[in-house]
């Protein structure tokens, strides 16, 4: 009897890995990255891997994989992406180049990302976040839209979706609304985020996936509304 039940375990464990190989296989470079990314936050170690080794596999650029798993610790903190990172270096070992901070182009830069992902709303972002922390409002701009998503390595557009996956991962819902909402300043398809939402499911996060998309179908009912 334990037998029967070690391999009808086996038998599920084995019909998911070919599973997901299968979905892996059918993404798209930037789907990856979104998926990654999650992997990175959710800290699920050994999926991380396993796509991480998928992606180095499928040649996608060494940068492109460092910038977005970098990017994770405004929303993961420094714990989790020093995790990621690491494994990252122990698997790729390429010598990391930094050039030093730029606080006047990191506020420029950051000033200017803001506005494209906010719109009109910039002035309101800023204003509400100053009246409960005047800090966090300075830092939001050099810090997270200057310092981080304003880097070379990847475009904006390719940020907001890797940002997307991980805020419906992490369920952070206002976040997420404003980061579908950027996604969409910056050219994105509702469809496109559809589908990054689902890909949450490949790495078992059904509750994630239907948290994403429950966020993305009230936006588009608001904007409908109005």
């Amino acid at each position: 009897m334990l037998i029967l039940t070690l391999d009808y375990r086996e038998f599920f464990i084995l019909k998911y890995n070919n599973y997901k190989m299968l979905k892996l296989k059918s993404l798209s470079e930037l789907e990856l990255l979104a998926l990654l990314s999650s992997t990175s936050v959710l800290r699920k170690t050994k999926l991380f891997v396993e796509i991480l080794n998928f992606m180095l596999k499928q040649k996608i650029s060494h940068k492109k994989i460092y910038e977005a798993l970098l990017q994770t610790y405004l929303f993961a903190g420094f714990p989790s992406a020093l995790i990621s990172l690491k494994i990252f270096n122990q698997i790729v070992n390429k010598e990391k180049k930094y050039v030093g901070f730029d606080l006047h182009k990191y506020l420029n830069r950051g000033e200017r990302n803001c506005k494209i992902i906010y719109g009109n709303k910039y002035e309101k972002l800023i204003s509400n976040i100053k009246s409960f922390s005047p800090e966090m409002a300075e830092w939001l701009i050099i810090e997270g839209y200057g310092k981080v998503l304003g880097r070379k390595g990847l475009t904006l557009k390719e940020r907001e979706i890797c940002i997307v996956s991980i805020l419906a991962s992490l369920k952070f819902k206002d976040q997420l609304y404003s980061h579908i909402n950027g996604s969409f300043k910056v050219k994105v398809k509702p469809a496109f985020i559809n589908l990054i939402c689902k890909n949450l499911n490949i790495i078992s996060s059904k509750s994630a996936a239907k948290f994403g998309l429950r966020v993305l179908n009230q936006y588009r009912l608001n904007k409908l509304n109005h």
